[in-house]
């Protein structure tokens, strides 16, 4: 018997949503670290360039650190208890609206990843053709 869908089990089944931007958030928060250290702080475009690298780096690793906590949040109230809903409070304008917000905000990101990929997965395999290959760091290829 299929179990009824409660509040609690949509909240937790869109938890790979923040999930997922906690990962991007922080693959490209160590990406800049690592990046960081080709600069030469000597030199003042460099250094310029470093304390930039850096302080984006910061704020995307506590974005990411926040963007899990919901996720993990969110995936624990898979059990919530079903509250009573009012009905014609959420059959309105503005929950529509919040909602079309949201589906539309999720295929811009969409639009935005695709449009990356090409350009990721070339620079991608000219960082791994630098390195010697293609199981470097114990991931294979993707």
């Amino acid at each position: 018997m299929e179990e009824q869908q409660t509040c609690g089990r949509g909240l937790a089944q869109n938890a790979a949503v923040p999930a997922a931007l906690a990962a991007a958030a922080a693959g490209l928060a160590q990406n800049l670290e690592v990046h960081v250290r080709a600069l030469d702080p000597g030199e003042a475009a460099a250094a310029e360039e470093q304390g930039v690298y850096q302080r984006v780096a910061h704020r995307l690793r506590r974005a990411a650190a926040e963007l899990q906590a919901a996720a993990a949040e969110m995936a624990s109230a898979v059990d919530l208890p079903m509250g009573a809903h009012d009905m014609a409070a959420i059959t309105t304008t503005d929950v529509l609206d919040a909602f079309r917000d949201h589906v539309a905000a999720e295929d811009d990101l969409r639009r935005l990843l695709e449009a990356r990929r090409v350009e990721n997965q070339l620079m991608l395999a000219a960082i791994r053709e630098e390195v010697g290959g293609p199981d470097v760091g114990g991931r294979p290829a993707p």
